[in-house]
């Protein structure tokens, strides 16, 4: 079991969706430190206001995770700090809601930089001190878009994919070397923030961020290794198995109405959460 009393914890994207509710069900649990790494800056300093306790320290660093000087200047001044991170959750994330002959490449880099590779960066940085220690808590926010193609959001399945496939890898890696360090992949439906807003789901619920983040938070005190969530989406990678690709995209593209989800897609610009 995963205790969060008088631990430090890190979330990107923390200053607001799940990121900041995560962040608050952390210091109900007694952390002891709260890191929260935010491309937006004023939102940073609001939820700082919000988090503020008398039992936890809230340190907050405004970076842009696809900015490689910003992302080198912030580990290396939460190692400079000497700030030995206990659960790490990567939570930060883009979509870019459209064909992907409209995409720039811009928005492509963006994607991948964001939801892949800074969180392979980012754990990579922090890794040594876990297994120094002989304990921590990788927490990597995929997405069930990580295990199903879906029109309108190539580049963003791409980069889940990416990420789902490398966390349950390094979730293997621990594991047989015994480090001590855990690995959990979260892979949800879609959430009811500003990131997925105008997105249509006529038969599986859109989720709400409060639900999803209370799950996160129990999931890793109970060392799971994977969470899916609704639970429907436990049978995606059975009913992918078992089907013809044909069927497939009829049960899952008609049926459920996926493959016409993001028609409706609005979102939100800037948004790392």
């Amino acid at each position: 079991m995963t205790k969060f009393k008088d631990k430090t914890i890190l979330i990107t994207g923390g200053a607001s969706g799940i990121g900041l509710l995560m962040a608050k069900l952390s210091i109900q649990n007694g952390a002891a430190s709260l890191i929260i790494l935010d491309i937006d800056r004023t939102a940073l300093l609001k939820a700082e206001t919000q988090l503020k306790s008398s039992g936890c320290e809230i340190i907050i660093f405004p970076v842009d995770l696809t900015n490689e000087e910003q992302l080198t200047t912030t580990i290396h001044e939460i190692n400079r700090r000497k700030l030995m991170v206990d659960i790490l959750i990567n939570n930060a994330g883009v979509v870019t809601g459209k064909d992907f002959k409209d995409h720039s490449e811009v928005e492509i880099d963006r994607t991948m930089k964001v939801n892949s590779i800074a969180p392979m960066k980012l754990s990579l940085s922090l890794l040594p001190q876990m297994i120094k220690k002989g304990s921590g808590h990788i927490v990597n926010i995929s997405s069930a878009a990580g295990m199903l193609a879906n029109p309108g959001m190539s580049v963003y399945c791409a980069s889940k994919w990416a990420l789902s496939g490398w966390s349950d890898s390094l979730r293997i890696e621990m594991e047989r070397e015994r480090t001590g360090v855990k690995v959990l992949t979260v892979t949800p439906y879609y959430i009811d923030t500003g990131m997925f807003k105008g997105v249509s789901s006529p038969l599986i619920p859109i989720l709400k961020p409060e639900k999803v983040a209370k799950r996160i938070i129990k999931a890793i005190e109970k060392d799971k290794i994977i969470l899916r969530t609704p639970e429907i989406i436990y049978l995606l990678p059975f009913v992918k198995g078992i089907l013809p690709k044909r069927m497939l995209d009829l049960v899952i593209g008609k049926l459920f109405g996926i493959y016409s989800s993001m028609n409706t897609f609005k979102g939100r610009t800037n948004d790392q959460n």
